[in-house]
């Protein structure tokens, strides 16, 4: 017989061929043996234990209910409509297990929608669950993307983006903010959230890089069980949420910084570097986890794999069975048709690959109906079905949403909604998010007497403060009056120096500079999330080159002979040294989030001529050196942060010609 040799992830096997074509089963199992010594390399992850006392009673609870449902009724639990295509009705006849709300999907489709429209229409939800004709009655589990703050809800506190808290450094933070987070969501009747993302990102290019803590595969790890501690807490109280470990995996290494792109690497760098934050969300009790829109491409054994949502292999042998996640994993939006031959409702391919819960946002009636049929044609095995919903049904379980309505029950009232004890976490923060990268003569911080200037639009724009997945998906169809208890930084540094000690002009023009003690400049990025927020290969990762008002700005007021400190607002580190050179303090503020006051915070002296707080804040990630990103250069390094207490004075900044696209060799 003819000798085959197949190579799986960073194993190989011998099979015999001509035996596994005589006989499936024996081909079958033969292939079950090989991915499960592939999965072999990958460590076991040592989840925290969540279940109770009743324990073994929940799981005969649950070999209860699935032994009682028909096949539709366990479809439906695995479907997950959008509120915007779904009624309460929808769900007590099509026996769904989940709903959620995408970016920019509200109550009654309104921005404004209060926290009793939010309530109400979760009491619905609820209640519609509670009245199917199922022997045993299962509660409908909300879901939404409360990433940074619940921040789908106007007047909710937005914490500063995932980038801005990996440049904090502080786990004990993270709890505490994830803690505040899950306050909010449970005030508006919703017990589940798509967050924390635990992308280790390579190149800034991607558009989703500030839903990123770091490049740093140990900071991400450690937030991930910081973060799901604070959001799920242990399950007792009416303020804990289910987490979400998210895009499993390899989001953040795609080629270019692509989104939903090719992972080009080795299975041990996707073990050591994209895996990471994954073993320390199990670690924080993690129950359910999101798949990515990503592919991979295993480098060392020359294999593509294709799309996560239909990778067997790393969904189903690595998570599921050999890092021991008995949780449930769900898809993202309508990510099952990204798999060759499937559609937004048929994909038998990633139910087979272990996805649990689909996440069909419209087409969800057309996916129960091709579901049903894939499993009466045996496209879809009973058992994989029986799987899903069992650990759908658990995770529901052991997060208490079978004790009663999340409406009605005991959860926090609306004052969880941007009150003052979020607001000061988040203020807080701000503080330790910020990177101060250069200050020179003393620059800052800047005492209190005498007046101030501050130039540029974003010094006023909360849209440009809180960025992407700010009350809609890209955030930037947002007004300053959307954020009913924000503060612009612009608002923190009247509230500080007094509002008439402070001139403020969004482009610089007509001013004289002389008449002011110092200015301060905010540029900023404008906001945007996945997709529109990449900056394809090989277009520049100047900032100037994409918003030369910034630049044009600083050229105006710069040079004067007054000190100008420039703040930075961005959703990743960019090439800036034609704005740093032009400035005598820099300060890398990233997107964070409602409580401008915490900038102003780290500006100004106390009115005795002390430093009222000192910048404390490091890169969690390198910054680049140029217009284009080339391994091993970087302007600073991750871990670069200077304080009052340290100060360094850094030389001119070479500055290339305004280039439009990058040289062969960058990435």
């Amino acid at each position: 017989m003819k000798l085959t040799r197949l190579t799986g992830g960073t194993a190989s096997c011998v099979l015999l061929a001509g035996a596994l074509a005589l006989s499936p089963v024996l081909a079958q199992s033969t292939a079950s043996t090989a991915t499960s010594v592939a999965a072999s390399r990958w460590p076991a992850a040592q989840s925290r234990p969540l279940a109770s006392r009743k324990a073994v009673a929940d799981e005969a609870r649950i070999r209860r209910i699935v032994a009682g449902m028909t096949l539709e009724q366990k479809i439906g639990q695995m479907t997950q409509p959008n509120i915007d295509s779904v009624t309460p009705d929808d769900v007590r006849r099509y026996y769904l297990g989940s709903i959620l709300n995408g970016g920019g999907a509200w109550p009654g489709k309104r921005k404004d929608a209060s926290i009793a429209d939010w309530l109400d229409l979760s009491r619905r939800f609820y209640e519609a669950s509670m009245s199917t004709d199922m022997a045993i009655k299962i509660p409908v589990i909300w879901g939404t993307d409360a990433v940074h703050g619940h921040n789908n809800v106007r007047g909710a506190t937005l914490f500063p983006h995932n980038i801005g808290l990996g440049a904090a450094h502080d786990p004990a933070l993270m709890t505490r903010i994830g803690h505040a987070t899950a306050r909010a969501v449970r005030a508006t009747g919703i017990t589940w959230v798509f967050a924390p993302t635990l992308a280790v990102v390579q190149n800034p290019r991607w558009g989703r890089t500030y839903e990123s803590y770091s490049s740093d595969p140990a900071l991400v790890r450690s937030y991930a069980d910081a973060m799901i501690r604070g959001l799920q807490g242990d399950f007792k109280g009416g303020d804990d949420v289910l987490a979400t470990a998210k895009h499993f995996l390899g989001d953040g290494g795609t080629f270019h910084g692509k989104d939903q792109g090719e992972t080009r690497a080795s299975e041990a760098e996707l073990i050591r570097t994209h895996a990471a934050g994954y073993y320390g969300a199990l670690e924080g009790g993690a129950q359910t986890v999101m798949i990515s829109y990503s592919s991979w491409t295993d480098t060392a054994a020359k294999r593509p794999w294709g799309k996560m949502h239909g990778n067997r292999y790393l969904v189903t042998d690595v998570l599921k069975r050999r890092m021991g996640f008995d949780g449930m994993v769900v898809s993202d939006w309508n990510g099952i048709e990204q798999v060759p031959g499937c559609t937004k409702s048929h994909c038998p391919q990633s139910i087979n690959a272990g996805i649990d819960l689909i996440m069909v946002p419209d087409d969800w009636k057309a996916f129960i109906t091709e579901t049903v049929a894939d499993v009466r044609s045996g496209a879809i095995p009973m058992a994989r079905i029986d799987d899903a919903v069992t650990r759908i049904l658990r995770a529901k379980l052991r997060s208490g949403l079978f004790d009663g309505s999340p409406a009605s029950g005991p959860h926090p009232d609306a004052s969880a909604i941007g009150d003052a004890a979020s607001r000061a976490i988040a203020r807080e923060a701000v503080r330790k998010s910020l990177v101060l990268l250069k200050n020179d003569r003393g620059a800052l911080p800047i005492s209190r007497s005498g007046r101030v200037l501050v130039v540029g639009a974003g010094a006023d724009s909360m849209a440009a403060q809180t960025g992407g997945w700010s009350l809609t998906w890209q955030g930037s169809e947002n007004s300053n009056s959307d954020f009913p208890n924000g503060e612009t930084i612009l608002d923190g540094i009247r509230k500080t120096l007094g509002r008439g000690q402070v001139d403020y002009s969004p482009d610089g023009k007509g001013v004289n500079p002389s008449r002011y003690r110092a200015i301060v400049a905010v540029a900023a990025e404008k906001p945007y999330a996945e997709g529109a927020g990449d900056i394809a290969f090989p277009a520049t990762m100047r900032h100037s080159a994409r918003y030369p008002a910034d630049l044009a700005i600083l050229d105006r007021v710069g040079g004067k002979g007054v000190p100008v400190v420039t703040i930075l607002l961005s959703g990743r580190p960019v090439s800036a040294n034609d704005l740093i050179n032009r400035s005598n303090a820099f300060i890398a503020a990233w997107l964070p989030g409602t409580e401008g006051q915490g900038i102003a915070d780290l500006l100004f002296t106390e009115l005795k001529g002390r430093p009222a707080h000192d910048f404390t804040g490091r890169l969690s990630f390198d910054w680049p050196a140029g217009d284009c990103l080339r391994r091993g250069v970087a302007q600073f390094r991750r871990g670069y942060g200077l304080s009052y207490r340290r100060p360094a004075r850094i030389a001119r900044l070479p500055v290339g010609p305004a280039i439009a696209n990058c040289p062969p060799g960058s990435n």
